[in-house]
């Protein structure tokens, strides 16, 4: 599945979580940008979890 698919699935709030867990920046990003931050397997859980 490509990332902008996941992206939708997933709410702003648990991919800021995830990304201040591994000191990426969060100020001024978009859901997106932080989503290709990120390693994939951790978007692809974070998909899992929102259960859209």
């Amino acid at each position: 599945m490509e990332i902008e698919e996941l992206v939708k699935k997933i709410d702003a709030k648990s991919l800021r979580e995830e990304a201040k867990k591994r000191d990426i920046p969060t100020r001024c990003v978009t859901k997106l940008n932080l989503a290709k931050a990120l390693p994939n397997d951790v978007v692809e859980e974070l998909a899992k979890k929102s259960g859209k």
